[in-house]
């Protein structure tokens, strides 16, 4: 937009933190404080307080921020109106996933998009499920595909897709052979389990206290931040754990780990997080409804 210094202002507002912005926005650190006190100088006035390392608005900033807000939005529309009219199709679109959506779905996703609107950046950011969520809340990206449940009710959150989490064990462990696992077995053995704020770690918790159990019984030697980490761990002898049957198919082919269901199954839902009352271009319209209809082959 014409005012760069507004625009950087509106992201540090809205992340209150200047290192975000700054990563966000592909800017230096110091460009980000210069174009803020720049701002700054211009109303004569300070925007933020900074106090122990943190930043929050001044009654001045919390009065640009609202006008900023209308500002952006104003802009944000009259680009699209004038590319309605040049049938203009460029421009960049922000999506956030959880890891495991990240690793194991949205690779096929983003091909699709990317074939049929060639012209259009797709920005990702992947972290797990609570911090996709502050990303939209935020306003930092456009979409979130998250695989945990969202009670932000300031946020519209849609079904995409079901997914089975399977226990994972090595080829010769004493599970191997089973059928199915019940609750109670994950107690035996030494559980890899995913960090907190892991949508996958929520369901599994959610499953244990379902059947009279928590996930402080379980065994847990260590928590590892992603999928593929786990699934290592397990290989290499080191515990069992529940992971999406999605991120499977490799290490089933290759005879490298065995997956079992559990009695009775653990099934969660996929789900779309988008903001109510944002601004939507016409990208991130196609984006959601591609994404929809990718989810929608999947289940057929």
């Amino acid at each position: 937009m014409s005012d760069r210094r507004l625009q950087v202002f509106h992201t540090v507002a809205n992340l209150l933190s200047f290192t975000k912005a700054a990563e966000l926005l592909n800017m230096t650190q110091p460009a980000v404080t210069h174009q803020v006190r720049q701002l700054e100088a211009d109303f004569n006035t300070r925007l933020f307080d900074r106090e122990n390392n943190r930043i929050s608005l001044t009654r001045s900033g919390e009065e640009v921020l609202r006008y900023a807000d209308q500002i952006i939005a104003l802009y944000g529309e009259m680009d699209e109106s004038v590319k309605s009219i040049t049938g203009d199709t460029s421009g960049l679109v922000t999506l956030g996933a959880s890891t495991t959506i990240a690793e194991y779905m949205l690779p096929d996703l983003l091909g699709g998009f990317q074939k049929k609107f060639p012209d259009v950046q797709v920005r990702l950011r992947v972290a797990n499920t609570d911090a996709v969520v502050s990303m939209v809340a935020d306003n930092t990206i456009d979409l979130g595909v998250v695989e945990g449940q969202v009670t932000n009710q300031y946020l519209k959150v849609e079904d995409c897709q079901a997914d089975e989490l399977r226990v994972i064990v090595p080829p010769h462990h004493p599970l191997a052979q089973q059928s199915s696992v019940q609750p109670g077995d994950l107690l035996n053995y030494p559980f890899v389990f995913r960090e907190d704020g892991s949508g996958t770690r929520s369901v599994i918790a959610r499953f244990l206290e379902q059947h009279g159990l928590n996930e402080h019984q379980l065994n847990q030697p260590f928590e590892l931040g992603s999928t593929e980490a786990i699934k290592g761990a397990v290989q290499a002898g080191m515990g069992i754990s529940i992971v999406s049957a999605a991120a499977l198919a490799k290490e089933e082919k290759l005879g490298l780990l065995v997956s079992i269901p559990t009695n009775p199954p653990v099934l969660r839902t996929f789900y779309f997080v988008r903001q109510r009352q944002k601004f939507r271009t016409h990208l991130m319209d196609e984006l959601f409804q591609f994404a929809q209809e990718y989810c929608a082959s999947r289940a057929v």
